[in-house]
């Protein structure tokens, strides 16, 4: 695994062939064709296995009580020391599942140092948090209880305050036998995210073969963003959310400034040289509506996230129709949340 990553640090461009032959399993004598999407557009009709972009897969089947319980928890102040911060504070599913500013604020004020991502479709990820120090769902929905800038409480208290809900007290006892406990809540929160799942994005419908759903410049964007090496990182189902990368392969991002502690990025939980300003792949799933973009919210606009992305990823001055087109594209993978497209 650790040959692997490295491998993608050295050569994130030249490398998206191989990584069609060892994450997108194809067959080499697959027919093709050529088809004519909306207003015309030629593309070539391939299958989908060799795409690097997945569909999203179906939602997972989940117990639907302990989803209702996990969404009432998620959205209750109760779990913050003051009562004020939920876990949809920062991550608003009204708002593409974050809260769209540049760091989030938190108990009494305080501003968080990195940027929240989406919450939709985390069950896809690899890790949690841009540094991937949670493994899982439920180590993620655990840490902002204890966090100082985010809710600021603890176990005890929170435990507390739900035993004297007598309505938390039956939801509880319904789905675990031991009632309210940390582990239980954590689990209930997580089980809940997951089923936060955006489904029906347009991209999603042109892979499984809807063909005049998108438009020439959507289509010619996808083209220029599979070329220029972009699906390197993100592809698979999550279109990103599924590897770890280095900020900054083919330039300095941090050079023209004084790093922060969160600009270290992955070194902050391996210690590890090689993991200096290496960060999980964000997923581009809903990204129009998820700005501002980075760990450090620093570009405000999709525009001025794929220029970055192309002199500091790519090592690529992108001409401003490459960018135009990208960011076309890169609007057809909102998907749906309770039957409407993501805005």
């Amino acid at each position: 695994m650790r040959l692997k990553r490295l491998f993608l640090f050295a050569v994130p461009a030249s490398a998206l062939l191989l990584l069609y032959v060892f994450i997108v399993p194809h067959d080499a004598n697959t027919p093709e064709s050529v088809s004519r999407g909306q207003d015309g557009a030629q593309f070539l009709e391939v299958s989908i296995g060799r795409e690097p972009i997945l569909p999203l897969p179906p939602a997972p089947q989940l117990a639907p009580e302990k989803v209702a319980l996990g969404k009432r928890l998620f959205h209750d102040p109760r779990l913050s020391h003051d009562n004020r911060i939920s876990c949809a504070s920062c991550h608003d599913l009204s708002k593409g599942g974050t809260d769209r500013s540049r760091f989030s604020t938190g108990i009494n004020g305080a501003v968080g140092d990195v940027n929240a991502p989406t919450v939709f479709n985390a069950g896809l990820n690899v890790a949690q948090f841009w540094d991937g120090r949670a493994k899982s769902l439920e180590e993620q929905a655990a840490g902002p209880v204890h966090n100082p800038a985010e809710m600021g409480s603890s176990w005890d208290e929170v435990v507390s305050k739900l035993r004297k809900d007598e309505e938390y007290q039956a939801s509880f006892r319904r789905v675990y036998p031991d009632g309210i406990s940390p582990a239980n809540i954590a689990e209930a929160i997580a089980t809940f995210e997951r089923s936060l799942t955006t489904p029906n994005a347009r991209f999603d419908r042109y892979l499984r073969g809807e063909k005049n759903v998108l438009s020439r410049d959507e289509l010619e964007g996808y083209r220029r963003f599979v070329d220029h090496g972009c699906t390197s990182c993100h592809q698979g189902a999550g279109i990103g959310g599924n590897m770890f990368q280095r900020f900054g392969i083919m330039g300095d991002f941090f050079k023209d400034r004084s790093p922060t502690r969160a600009d270290q990025g992955r070194f902050n939980v391996t210690g590890l040289e090689e993991d200096r300003h290496v960060f999980k792949v964000p997923t581009l799933r809903n990204v129009a509506v998820t700005s501002p973009y980075f760990h450090d919210g620093s570009a405000r606009t999709l525009t001025d996230a794929v220029r970055v992305m192309g002199k500091y990823q790519l090592g690529k001055g992108l001409s401003e129709q490459d960018v135009r087109l990208i960011v076309a594209f890169l609007h057809t993978l909102s998907g749906e949340w309770q039957g409407e497209v993501l805005k």
